[in-house]
């Protein structure tokens, strides 16, 4: 039996999943973290967190990494873990040097700090010719509006660190790139109390389909999963509306993105003891790198892939963090393809009505979540404001996304928010 410090967590579906992984591989973890009420305000009503299910529950000032790093180490010498793991983006650079400090297994934190970093992803993958969008970062505002007419509009206008697609916006003009811009301004902290970097992330604006590339490092080897596809909608935004694993495209087209993918985690540094989740634009030109993550793909596209492959990415991410090789074995599932529609609000209010319960015994229906009447609802700017998803699985092919659209729209029949 392995014991894994688990240093913070999303409060959403991976905040389940990861402990489950950890219990079912036999192993047992204990969870760090500054905040404990941050995931007892997230549990069902009546229902413990799978996080309290820690061997040990620690609070210290996971933000202060000078002063947790001396405290992690008489934690390991009292404990003895195996190793460090996290799903939160905001404390994978974290991880990664308190790996580094304790000798356990972890990507370098210098590849995971660049990951971590839009602006330095960029510059690492222009350094080594990865294809992405030509793209400027500066913090003043005259320099900004000098970088956007050189880019040429429209452009993307990205906070460097932050996640989930929070304040990603397509920006057409001057007057659009102030607002975005000043909006960033007045967001200096993170969700969980980090102060963010001031400079702002000029892009050039990619048209075409965007896929994700789902990869598993061990032993300097990259393994590919599969190519999933992805819907954006919510413009001037670019929120995620659902996914399909596998993505449907020509295999031409599924091995340039996967080449690519390979490229950028070679150029990062990303080739030993991660999961990845690299977000790719198929353009005109060919693929183009939008962003690479070092941690499995979220909302839900792990489960997609194990529906339809077998294989559990999660308990992938946790073998490869204590430096064991991963069960990639796939399994027939009886399964070709699985899909995941979100349900995007564009309207602000109280929800007062969301039917649905009548699909949840629809035979291709794999899990359904709604949220619950009488909540107050925002008009969603990014990937944390959905109400709620279907999944739905093809036995014959790569249906499952049309069928998805079919259920979304049932949905959305039922939906009042006034």
């Amino acid at each position: 039996m392995a014991h894994l410090l688990v240093v913070e967590s999303w409060v959403g579906s991976m905040s389940r999943l990861l402990p489950r992984a950890i219990r079912e591989g036999g192993h047992e973890f204990t969870f760090l973290t500054r905040d404990l009420h941050h995931y007892l305000r997230s549990a069902p009503e009546g229902a413990a967190h799978p996080l309290l299910g820690a061997r040990n529950i620690i609070t210290a000032d996971t933000n202060d990494t000078g002063a947790l790093l001396p405290h992690v180490e008489r934690l390991h010498a009292a404990f003895g873990f195996d190793g460090v793991i996290t799903s939160c983006d905001y404390y994978l650079p974290t991880v990664a040097r308190t790996a580094g400090r304790l000798g356990l297994p972890s990507p370098s934190p210098e590849a995971v700090g660049n990951a971590c970093r839009k602006d330095a992803t960029r510059r690492v993958l222009a350094d080594a010719g990865v294809p992405g969008p030509r793209f400027a970062v500066h913090e003043e505002w005259a320099d900004i509006v000098r970088a956007a007419r050189e880019i040429g509009y429209p452009l993307v206008v990205k906070p460097v660190d932050l996640c989930a697609g929070m304040y990603v916006r397509r920006v057409d003009d001057e007057g659009q790139l102030a607002v975005v811009v000043r909006a960033l301004a007045d967001f200096p902290v993170n969700a969980r109390g980090q102060r963010r970097a001031p400079v702002v992330l000029l892009e050039e604006h990619l048209d075409g389909p965007e896929v994700s590339v789902e990869t598993v490092s061990h032993a300097g080897a990259v393994h590919v999963l599969g190519v999933t596809d992805k819907s954006v909608g919510g413009a001037p935004g670019f929120i995620e509306t659902g996914h399909m694993f596998p993505a449907a495209l020509p295999a031409a087209d599924a091995e340039a993105a996967e080449q690519t993918a390979l490229g950028a985690l070679k150029a990062l540094g990303l080739t030993d003891c991660v999961v990845a989740h690299t977000e790719i634009k198929l353009t005109a030109a060919g693929p183009r790198v939008v962003e690479v993550n070092p941690r499995p793909a979220g909302n839900r596209i792990t489960e997609l892939i194990r529906h339809v492959t077998g294989i559990d990415l999660v308990a992938a991410f946790v073998e490869v963090s204590l430096g064991r090789a991963p069960d990639l074995r796939r399994t027939d599932t009886g399964l070709r393809s699985a899909a995941i529609g979100f349900l995007v609000p564009e309207t602000a209010g109280t929800l007062e009505a969301l039917d649905g319960g009548h699909l949840r015994t629809v035979p291709d229906v794999l899990e359904m979540q709604l949220a619950e009447p009488g909540g107050q609802v925002k008009a969603a700017g990014s990937n944390n404001e959905y109400l709620g998803h279907v999944m739905v699985g093809d036995a014959d092919g790569l249906g499952a996304r049309d069928r998805v659209e079919v259920l979304l729209g049932e949905l959305r029949s039922g939906l009042v928010i006034r």
